[in-house]
């Protein structure tokens, strides 16, 4: 099967945002700049890049072209470390937090920093354990592993 590559639309910022994913995500980097014209000032048409070793692609399309929560990208993060520094670092400089672990960037574009021992959390084998868990869960943005794991113990 030939790879499938996610191409996000900006309209004039795929360079800025392409920028910004490959520093906040490890193991990431950017591949090449096509430019609409000749030397590194000339604007840029299209970005391919990869984020922790995956293809994506951004595009300067088209005004219109605008990102909804229907997609969006999930990070998960064993520590909360972790969800601190993608967290932080995505809702930087005008971007939004969101319920339950989703935040939009400043592009607009909807992430997820979940913590990747929630599954256990919230559909864990002791049931009135997993509704504290998330019953907490609903009661935030950011998602925090200790209050989620105390939640679940009863704590």
């Amino acid at each position: 099967m030939s790879a499938i590559t996610p191409c996000l639309w900006f309209e004039s910022e795929a360079e800025e945002a392409a920028a910004l994913y490959t520093a906040v995500v490890r193991n990431s980097r950017i591949l090449t700049v096509a430019r609409s014209g000749a030397g590194d000032d000339a604007p840029a048409v299209s970005v391919s890049f990869e984020l922790d070793g995956r293809p994506f692609l951004a595009l300067n399309g088209a005004p219109a072209a605008a990102f909804s929560d229907a997609v969006s990208f999930q990070i998960g993060c064993t520590s909360q470390d972790e969800v601190d520094h993608y967290w932080d670092s995505l809702t930087a400089d005008g971007g939004q937090a969101g319920r339950c672990g989703w935040l939009k960037d400043r592009y607009g574009v909807s992430w997820q920093v979940v913590p990747t021992a929630l599954p256990s959390l919230i559909g864990g084998e002791d049931a009135a354990g997993a509704q504290r868990a998330l019953a907490a869960m609903l009661t935030m943005e950011k998602l925090e592993i200790g209050v989620l794991e105390r939640a679940y113990s009863g704590d």
